[in-house]
Order: structure tokens, then C-alpha cells, then sequence
């Protein structure tokens, strides 16, 4: 659904932009299909909503429209407002369990679109593998599934040694 007057622009699947923290990466079907789980990724410079959201939103807004809703995980961001102003348009947070992996835009009254969320500590190299992977026009894969394959691990404790935060065996 769009606003009057307004026709969504959207991306071609050819453009690739450098990919850095706090960019929204996107593939929007010119078909209006949207077959894959996603329909982009994004990586936050941190957790703060305020500093976060609405650089987003007006990355969004310049292909999608008006964004009317953003629905984010509240354990995984620090303070979620019920509202933001950006670019002179009010803005509806919502703090549901989606999951810290995703974020539900939403334009209009019922257009959905969800986005990955990379973690904001992940390397470069592992944020432009899983944002790439994320918006494959192909992807059936869950945010949290991309995100655990493609991000590195702490590596696990060596045989016969106890974690640090763990007691040491008794005798």
C-alpha cells in the first residue's frame, strides 16, 4: 500500500554500495514478489534507538515512502521510545519479541518489510558476508540462522579446562 500520489522507488539488484556500519543494505523486488524471507539487512553502529532509527528511516523513506512503524526487540536496544520525529514525520516504535536479528518496518496502514539486524560489535568482513547472504533474491533462510552461520564464535574451552566463569571442578 502507498501513499497518494507517491510510487515507491525501487533499487535495482545491480547496485552495490560499500557496506559499513549503520547502512542499510536492501534488495527490493522490482516484481513486488517478494519471495525471500528478507527484504534487507542492517547494520547499527550501536543499541540506542534514538542515534540509531532514524538514520535508518530516512534510508528507507528515500525508496519506500513514509515509514509509519518500526517494531524492534526491547531486550535487545536500550529504551525504545514510543515514538520518534524524523524528517517532520512521526514515527511509531513498537517493543515486541521479534527477535534482536530482525526489524519490522512498516509504510502505510499493512506493507511489511523485515530486516536483519548484524550485531553492531561484528567485523566488517563477517557484517558484508551475512548482510550479503541476507538479500540473495533466493534466501529462505531466518535472520538468526544467517547470523549464527556467518558470525564468529568465542571458541570453545580446550578439553580439561574450565571456562572463566565457571568453578573449577571439585576434587
Amino acid at each position: 500500500m502507498t501513499d497518494a500520489g507517491f510510487s515507491p522507488r525501487l533499487l535495482p539488484d545491480e547496485i552495490h554500495r560499500a557496506v559499513g556500519p549503520g547502512t542499510a543494505l536492501l534488495r527490493l523486488e522490482t516484481t513486488g514478489s517478494r519471495q525471500s524471507l528478507l527484504d534487507g539487512a542492517w547494520w547499527p553502529r550501536s543499541r540506542d534507538v534514538e542515534r540509531e532509527v532514524p538514520p535508518l528511516i530516512t534510508a528507507l523513506t528515500e525508496h519506500l515512502g513514509p515509514i509509519t512503524r518500526v517494531s524492534l526487540d526491547a531486550s535487545a536496544w536500550n529504551g525504545i521510545p514510543t515514538r520518534l520525529t524524523v524528517d517532520d514525520r512521526v514515527v511509531h516504535l513498537d517493543s515486541f519479541p521479534v527477535g534482536d536479528d530482525t526489524v519490522l518496518i512498516t509504510r502505510g496502514d499493512n506493507d511489511h518489510f523485515s530486516l536483519m539486524v548484524v550485531p553492531p560489535a561484528t567485523t566488517p568482513e563477517a557484517a558484508r558476508t551475512a548482510m550479503a547472504r541476507a538479500v540473495r533474491a533466493e534466501n529462505v533462510t531466518q535472520a538468526a540462522e544467517i547470523l549464527l552461520a556467518e558470525l564468529p564464535h568465542p571458541a570453545a574451552p580446550s578439553v580439561g579446562t574450565a571456562p572463566d566463569n565457571d568453578p573449577a571442578p571439585g576434587p
